[in-house]
């Protein structure tokens, strides 16, 4: 336990016999058999009194490290948590568990706010969710009267990090937690966060004694396809007929964008909302609520729809436009598949979102240091885009963990991709670009390649060069690809303030010398589309059931869609997709069968256990 001279009253809690012991409680409360990967070492740790950050990636059950030590001990647990939604769907699942929680927001009225101060200072709560913002304000440290604080949990913890990628003001007084609460344990946890961001956490926090606990980013049951965009709506409308049936998310970098592509999807048959944050509130969330609540609908959003979010049969998350980093990807991506069940990330990118992403930066009000670091994590996620290695190892190498040379569950392990000696064709694009003044975007630059005579190459005298149709043996769309690449590899830039004119970087030198030897990827719009093709996948079908056991499991989805209905909660939080998989082929018939299942405890047994076991007997 950490040293401090003043002695709260939680101090004594861990010093006292447990309430219930852990394992026991993961048994009785979710219906889990067992720990998985190191939740049962940050419990224990968090149960003496210690400090910790974890790092765990999304569907490896962070949450549980912090709601299992709340109902352990006595006292009430603080979750600081980033998003009204996010407060509102963990508090939703814990009620259906049992367990007594409760989230204070802007969005209640003085009497429900009022309800729940008196259910937290009674001494009724065991978790109590707020904002960063309401941390912050004076007068905070007076909402729990004498009520024992067992724990403070701060999710997405990340957002305290100018390193991060959703950074928030709010959270950078979240250190003062220290000393408000003496001897009160503390955890830090978040899904995302490369070793810059890790230090900042832990910083900004005051968690100077806490320990890291990190637990592999592999997320190996979603398969990553990245393609070279061709007909953005087509690739897309393709992608999501193989997800017929499915929650997915579809992300897109404006609010025009997502207004558009919705209605875009509705007219071809895809059930389909909007959600951005300049939106009519009300709208906003009825959209939102229809995600949580409907098993069949593609949410369009910015990034502004999803950090923490608890649906765990999302099947799929497609990406329009070039995400930030590789933080923001892989978050985004993760949270697709929470379940641990077969799901895909797809994502299409182009030339243009490498200009536009630059441009945000560049223009953006950020210091010069915060924009490096912007620019550098620009550059990570380009090199993932560009690989011609598997995609899941470049993301996992990007977090400082090692992985096999080929996943086998990415578009370039599945469709390996073709590589070529592009050293001729980079030293004449470099050279195209010195020649025409280093002051052309790429399409100017290429028209000059290919020998076009157009307006502007004659009017700049650029059809005189000597480098002016030089590049014939490759097409605009060959040309496009050798551009990005040598981008990626750092061998030009894009100077926004120039009108995004191409720059060349000294490290272009050692590739006029022919000093070294540039090896390209070489992606075609027909290899592009021949790896986007596929069977339609089925939500339980893909995890290798029956026919006769997914016809039982439809049957299972409908009732769990019934009981969600009467009682007005998500159908995730009566039971997952995964407890309903496994009562379509087990097929328990009595209580203990039923409550041998993952994600059977005893509360939600009593609930629903007699309705889904009429199901099976009948089915």
């Amino acid at each position: 336990m950490h040293a401090s001279s003043q002695q709260s009253p939680v101090n004594a809690l861990f010093d006292r016999k447990l309430i219930e012991t852990p394992l026991d409680a993961l048994r009785r409360i979710w219906g889990y058999p067992d720990f998985r990967g190191k939740q049962a070492d940050v419990v224990q740790h968090i149960l003496a009194g210690n400090d910790a950050l974890v790092l765990f990636p999304t569907g490896k059950g962070k949450s549980l490290c912090f709601q299992l030590p709340a109902v352990c001990v006595a006292g009430v647990t603080v979750v600081v948590s980033p998003l009204i939604a996010l407060m509102r769907d963990q508090v939703e699942e814990l009620k259906a568990l049992g367990i007594e929680a409760e989230c204070l927001s802007s969005q209640q009225s003085e009497d429900e706010s009022r309800t729940i101060r008196s259910k937290l200072r009674a001494g009724k709560l065991k978790l109590i969710y707020v904002t960063p913002e309401r941390v912050v304000l004076p007068g905070f440290a007076d909402l729990f009267g004498n009520v024992p604080i067992s724990l403070i949990a701060i999710d997405e913890c990340h957002c305290v990090s100018s390193w991060g990628h959703n950074f928030r003001k709010d959270y950078l007084g979240l250190g003062k937690l220290k000393e408000l609460y003496p001897g009160v344990p503390r955890i830090a946890l978040t899904a995302t966060a490369d070793p810059h961001t890790r230090d900042d956490i832990i910083r900004q926090l005051r968690l100077d004694d806490a320990a890291v606990f990190v637990d592999s980013f592999d997320r190996p049951n979603i398969t990553y396809h990245i393609a070279e965009r061709d007909n953005a709506r087509t690739q897309l409308l393709r992608f999501l007929q193989r997800h017929d049936g499915s929650s997915g998310i579809v992300y897109c970098l404006s609010r025009r964008k997502v207004e558009e592509t919705a209605t875009w999807l509705n007219d071809h048959g895809i059930k389909a909302r909007p959600y951005h944050a300049g939106m009519d509130p009300g709208v906003k969330a009825d959209n939102q609520d229809a995600f949580r609540m409907e098993e069949d609908l593609c949410l369009v959003a910015t990034v502004a729809f999803g950090m923490g979010i608890n649906k765990p049969n999302v099947r799929y998350v497609a990406h329009l436009d070039l995400p930030s980093s590789v933080e923001g990807y892989y978050q985004e991506t993760g949270r697709a598949g929470r379940d641990g069940l077969p799901s895909e990330a797809f994502m299409i990118y182009g030339m243009q979102d490498i200009v536009q992403r630059q441009r945000m930066i560049d223009e953006g009000d950020a210091t010069d240091e915060i924009k490096r670091i912007e620019r550098a994590k620009l550059s990570a996620l380009l090199g993932i885009c560009e690989t011609a290695g598997c995609r899941r190892k470049a993301i996992l190498a990007h977090f400082g963990e090692a992985a096999p040379a080929r996943c086998g569950n990415c578009d370039t392990c599945n469709n390996p991709v073709e590589t070529w000696d592009g050293s001729e064709a980079s030293i004449k694009a470099l050279a195209a670009v010195y020649r025409t003044g280093e002051r052309f975007g790429a399409a100017h630059v290429i028209d000059v390649l290919l020998g076009k005579v157009t307006e502007r190459t004659t009017k700049f005298g650029h059809d005189q060069l000597a480098v002016f149709g030089v590049g014939k043996e490759l097409s605009v769309h060959a040309w496009q690809s050798v551009f990005r690449q040598l981008l990626a590899l750092g061998f030009i830039r894009v100077a926004h303030d120039e009108y995004g004119a191409l720059k060349l970087e000294p490290s272009a030198h050692g590739v006029f010398k022919k000093e070294v030897a540039v090896i390209l990827r070489r992606d075609t719009v027909d290899v592009v589309r021949k790896r986007e093709r596929g069977k339609p996948v089925a939500s339980a079908a893909r995890s290798g059931i029956s026919v006769e056991d997914e016809r039982l499991f439809q049957l299972l989805r409908a009732k769990r869609l019934e009981i969600s209905k009467e009682l007005g909660v998500a159908p995730y939080v009566v039971f997952p997709d995964t407890t309903l998989i496994a009562f379509a082929t087990v097929k328990p018939t009595t209580e203990r069968e039923m409550l041998s299942i993952s994600g059977v405890g005893a509360t939600k047994f009593a609930r629903y256990g007699e309705q889904f076991m009429e199901i099976i007997a009948d089915g």
